[in-house]
């Protein structure tokens, strides 16, 4: 251990804390650690130092010197394992249709024929209760998918609109689903009777059940006919539907069909600047104001909730190591999130046996602990009503509003500066991150196209066949030019910028980024050993990302790119940045 938090650069591998070293550290390997693999694992679960947890991960004598808590479960190490068994699992074939279908005006691809009649008669077939070999069409999935094809009919161009496929399956089927299908998906599917021409009445007299509904399914005739909503209105339904209740219990009396259909027809009618505002703050103070931090600098890390499927993601060992020189970092998220379902922080510090319920106030008080620095906040603590969610997000497949919104967050508030980070991948959603961290008030912003929409820049050379939309390391944002609250009158002086981040022109050598797909125990090897000393594309990834963020928001002591990153690396070559990671698995528990 005590070469781990020696002062002086740690190049030997001998000096990691992992007791198995896998030879090629960009190369997956499904157990990197030995003593996960079958034959050993029954005196895994007979000691419990051994078992899926931190003290798998880390030798005696660093379990020993910080106290690192026992933890009784065995955790999942593939990202997939994460996802609850009270979730109900969506059809197959509606929910691959709505790959396809519930999209933007550009992506949308219409259904063939032989996949519109599939589509149709699987849902004719769950409704009327004869499935038999799949899963259920969910009402969620009705009501995506139904808002999705009015949608298309209503206000798309004519290359994304139904497919002549998709009217003959329609023609054939809506005679028979007209009859078995619940009121609130016959409207959603014929809001003003004007496609079907068969005389029913039910979408244009629905008005719902109850005040919940009637203000829902308002909003949704908008919304349906490819039109937007102000603030309020989406604040107001919003407010009015959430929580979602637990047990399939419908959501505070309005249909999980009209939800599904509200979140999805959103997002394919590409989301105004003040819906995506109402989305960002409609929950702010759910469970009160957030609490200050006496801390000078506080970064809000917003990554994509669902995760990495890929790549190393290593924004939680960026922390670690910007918190080392009064950098706070605040990192928030889930431990699973549709669609993709990857590796997220939560799923990381649950396998190393951290405390992954923390609440703000909890979270306040890592930030401010001299020996930490930064907190990580579920949004299962903070954001109950958004999180009630997770299951309709897995039924309408498609990101709606919130996976934008919600990574604009601030769960906690700092004394000194504030800044938010986040990533992104579709264009033209940058634009819109950057404006709602404007409208947070904080000092600088910073939008990141990093692999898998992550935020995270890479070392890797740009692919020469790039040729379609911002290429990877595009970086976009603002910073202030005075120390002066964003909130006084006024505002500040804000300074813009963009670029593209080389990283071979600060000196990093191109590397492919390592590899983990899914693999959560892969994805903890490649950051703890970084953090160890071991050189390699994961060390330069954290490096180039700390140092590279400390210089665009403008941090004292950043001007100079080159001191940035030198700065990053003592960090990690002093052990400090692990110690403050291995101080935070074992304070996470000990905070009241």
């Amino acid at each position: 251990m005590n070469t781990l938090l020696n002062p002086k650069p740690i190049l030997s591998q001998t000096s990691s804390i992992f007791p198995y070293k896998t030879p090629n550290p960009t190369r997956f390997h499904p157990h990197p650690f030995p003593s996960l693999l079958p034959e050993n694992r029954n005196r895994c679960i007979r000691q419990r130092h051994l078992s899926l947890t931190a003290k798998a991960l880390l030798n005696p004598d660093t379990v020993e010197q910080f106290g690192v808590p026992e933890f009784d479960g065995r955790n999942p190490s593939l990202s997939s394992s994460y996802r609850s068994s009270k979730l109900t699992k969506p059809n197959q074939t509606v929910l691959e249709a709505q790959t396809r279908v519930c999209t933007g005006p550009t992506q949308t691809r219409p259904l063939d024929e032989e996949q519109a009649f599939k589509v149709f008669d699987t849902i004719l077939r769950s409704a009327r209760g004869e499935i038999k070999d799949e899963e259920e069409v969910s009402k969620a999935q009705m009501g995506a998918f139904f808002a999705a094809m009015t949608i298309r009919a209503n206000a798309f161009p004519e290359a994304t609109q139904w497919s002549e496929g998709e009217m003959r399956a329609m023609k054939t089927f809506w005679p028979l689903l007209v009859r078995v299908l619940p009121p609130d998906v016959v409207f959603l599917a014929d809001p003003e009777e004007l496609m079907m021409g068969l005389g029913s009445s039910i979408g244009p007299q629905f008005v719902g059940n109850g005040t919940t509904e009637m203000r829902l399914v308002g909003a949704l005739r908008e919304v349906l006919a490819g039109g937007h909503l102000g603030f309020e209105e989406v604040q107001g339904v919003l407010k009015e539907v959430l929580p979602f209740q637990d047990g399939g219990e419908e959501p505070r009396g309005a249909s999980e069909a009209l939800l599904a259909a509200f979140l999805i027809g959103q997002r394919m009618n590409r989301e105004t600047d003040r819906e995506l505002k109402a989305y960002c703050l409609a929950f702010d103070e759910e469970n009160g104001p957030p609490p200050v931090a006496d801390v000078k600098s506080l970064t809000h890390y917003g990554e994509p909730y669902d995760g990495n499927t890929r790549f190393f993601r290593s924004t939680l060992f960026v922390a670690a190591v910007r918190s080392c020189y009064g950098e706070s970092c605040l990192l928030h998220g889930l431990d699973w999130m549709p669609p993709k379902g990857g590796i997220t922080e939560e799923q990381m510090l649950k396998f190393m046996g951290a405390n992954i319920s923390l609440s703000p106030c909890n979270a306040k008080k890592l930030l401010e602990d001299d020996g930490v620095g930064f907190a990580y906040v579920s949004q299962r603590e903070a954001r109950p009503s958004l999180y009630s969610l997770i299951g309709i997000r897995e039924h309408i497949k498609k990101r709606p509003p919130i996976a934008t919104t919600e990574k604009v967050q601030q769960y906690v508030k700092a004394s000194g500066k504030e800044a938010i980070v986040t990533g992104f991948y579709h264009g033209g959603y940058e634009e819109s991150l950057l404006m709602l961290m404007k409208r947070r008030g904080v000092h600088s912003g910073l939008v990141v196209k990093g692999e898998e929409g992550a935020l995270s820049m890479t070392t890797r050379l740009r692919s020469v066949s790039t040729t379609k939309g911002l290429p990877v390391n595009y970086c976009s944002g603002f910073r202030s030019l005075d120390i002066s609250s964003t909130s006084e009158p006024g505002g500040v002086t804000r300074q813009g910028f963009s670029l593209e981040v080389n990283a071979k022109d600060y000196g990093f050598q191109p590397t492919d980024t390592p590899r983990t797909d899914r693999s959560v125990s892969r994805n903890i090897e490649l950051g703890l050993s970084a953090l160890s000393g071991e050189k390699g594309p994961a060390y330069d990834r954290i490096v180039l990302n700390a140092g590279m963020v400390d210089h665009l928001l403008g941090a004292e002591g950043a001007e100079d790119i080159s001191v940035a990153l030198d700065r990053a690396r003592e960090a990690i070559d002093s052990g400090s940045a692990l110690k403050r990671l291995l101080n935070y698995i074992k304070l996470s528990h000990k905070v009241t």
